[in-house]
């Protein structure tokens, strides 16, 4: 059975599979609705149902109130439609150029540029150039099926190398093999399988407000990207990053961005550090780093919001900007990370 789902204001229409997420249907259907993760965890892809009926998994109520649900609000990437449907969201707006595929990649450099983290070059497909929003992700397809996810680290070139960051979750599938021994570890000139690109996370360039980027750990990666973007097209928008870590060497780029600020003089580098040691010498800011930004920022009216890295801060940030700071809500956009212990988990609650 197949259910018709109309999307306003747009009046776009689409057919859902059972079983299948309103979020892949409109996507399958071309329509592009806001998401990231598609595990629930980051809220990008909240809409609201306006008619009919629909289920829905238990993580929709981790992330969407009970008021909000009542309000007929959920996630669209953990909900399927047991009925006809019309649903309100925004819809994406991408260029006919950006095409999601399926490819094999190589690896063609590794840099480890701290413990745990790994900066990997892919080439793409020398065929057709590889078309990319700064901000999106690709999708690592395993052999036995499973898929990790890693935004892309660098500003779309035509035919160069793709960087990712890569941080090591011992135990996870995927980072193991990048980290692992002299036999299981990952080597240069090795052929991958992806998906890509994907998510809605990219700069807007259409607008003039002011730019606050707010990342944890490798979440600096579509930012770094982003930054790229800014830098190569003149764009002078004042823009503050504010990159949060346990301790300074988690902020694995750090010179990069101190260079940015520099030169740049519409930019901003605020570096907030949570668990810093006695042997760190940390002098700078502390506590948690979306806190730092309603200290420094108690009116964000007017500005733009990028938020990329740990669900718990992306949700935390979402929730206390708007209801705190006045953010627009539609002015903030995410990219939540969900580690490969977290996709251990997910993975063995489908099954």
């Amino acid at each position: 059975m197949s259910f018709n789902i109309t999307v306003h204001p747009s009046n776009h229409q689409f057919i859902a599979k059972e079983g299948q997420t309103i979020l892949d249907a409109a996507l399958e259907a071309g329509i592009i609705l806001p998401y990231s993760c598609k595990s629930g965890s980051c809220g990008s892809c909240k809409g609201k149902v306006l008619s009919g009926t629909i289920e829905q998994s238990p993580a929709v109520s981790q992330v969407v109130s009970e008021e909000e649900r009542e309000q007929g609000l959920t996630l669209f990437c953990q909900a399927t439609a047991t009925s006809h449907l019309e649903i309100e969201s925004r819809e994406i707006r991408m260029a006919s150029d950006i095409q999601v595929r399926k490819m094999p990649v190589r690896v063609v450099d590794m840099e480890k540029v701290a413990d745990d983290v790994m900066v990997l070059k892919l080439q793409m497909p020398a065929a057709e150039p590889f078309r990319y929003y700064a901000g999106q992700y690709v999708e690592f397809i395993l052999k036995d099926g499973r898929r990790r996810s890693y935004s892309m680290a660098s500003a779309p070139n035509g035919n160069e190398p793709v960087e990712l960051h890569i941080r090591h979750m011992p135990g996870g599938v995927f980072t193991d093999h990048v980290f692992g021994g002299s036999e299981t570890q990952m080597k240069v000139r090795e052929i991958l399988r992806a998906e890509g690109p994907l998510g809605s996370f990219f700069l807007r360039e259409d607008s003039d407000k002011p730019i606050v980027f707010v990342v944890s750990g490798t979440g600096f990666a579509p930012v770094k990207a982003m930054m790229e973007v800014i830098i190569e097209k003149g764009i002078t928008r004042p823009v503050t990053l504010y990159w949060g870590g346990r301790r300074p060497k988690d902020l694995y780029m750090s010179d990069l961005v101190s260079q940015w600020e520099a030169q740049l003089p519409f930019f901003t580098f605020v570096p907030v550090i949570s668990d810093a040691l006695p042997e760190d010498n940390w002098a700078g800011r502390t506590g948690f780093v979306h806190k730092a930004i309603i200290e420094d920022f108690p009116d964000l009216s007017s500005h733009q919001v990028y938020a990329c890295g740990a669900p718990i801060m992306v949700s935390s940030a979402r929730k206390e900007f708007v209801a705190n700071c006045s953010l627009p809500e539609n002015e903030f956009y995410a990219d939540s990370f969900t580690s490969e212990a977290d996709v251990v988990k997910l993975d063995a609650a489908k099954a």
